[in-house]
């Protein structure tokens, strides 16, 4: 029951941000909503980290299950894409080097945060 409840939430806050994504005249993806949201609710403590901690760490441990179908799709896309293929993997880099950077400092962020935190508690 406890993993019911967990993927509840979970479930719940996927179907707020579908709805905000549906609503809200940007293009964002409803899952970068979803994140965004969940961490709001983790941060004002509305949804507790032991409420859905052991169903996210699951979906996370076999989350490389689900890039299988869509890496298998692209190699048979491979013809369309070959004329392309540079500046696809110019792209992935860019991106990948851009997440990098902004999880550091996002990180680093969250890190002085705290530390500030518990100067001020301790002062």
């Amino acid at each position: 029951m406890k993993y019911l409840k967990q993927l509840a939430i979970i479930l719940m806050v996927s179907v707020v941000a579908e709805v905000m994504s549906y609503f809200i005249p940007l293009s964002v993806p409803a899952s970068v909503y979803g994140l965004v949201l969940m961490v709001i609710l983790l941060l004002l403590k509305i949804v507790k980290l032991d409420q859905v901690e052991d169903t996210a760490d699951f979906m996370l441990s076999i989350m490389p299950f689900f890039f299988v179908a869509p890496t298998v799709s692209l190699m048979t896309s491979f013809d369309a894409i070959k004329g392309n293929v540079i500046v696809l993997v110019l792209m992935c880099l860019v991106s990948s080097i851009v997440v990098i950077i902004v999880t550091g400092l996002a990180a680093q962020a969250i890190i002085r945060f705290r530390h500030r935190k518990e100067e001020k508690k301790n002062a």
